[in-house]
């Protein structure tokens, strides 16, 4: 058996896929920062930073109606 032989998968590099979506990047102030950081640590699942940042504006959004549940 020679190296052509052998089937291997190709690891994938980078972050994990979220779907497809549009990436927006900000600059926020530290103390939001922090208080970002804070509520994923308040959270069971502990998410990362990004991770909470979606779930922060999702949950804005629904709350006052521009997006359904």
């Amino acid at each position: 058996m020679n190296d052509r032989d052998i089937n291997l998968e190709e690891k994938k590099r980078g972050r994990p896929a979220i779907g497809r979506g549009e990436q927006i990047n900000v600059m926020v102030r530290p103390e939001i920062t922090q208080a970002i950081d804070a509520a994923a640590a308040a959270q069971t699942d502990q998410p990362a930073r990004s991770e909470m940042v979606r779930r922060i504006i999702r949950e804005w959004l629904v709350e006052r109606g521009y997006l359904p549940e």
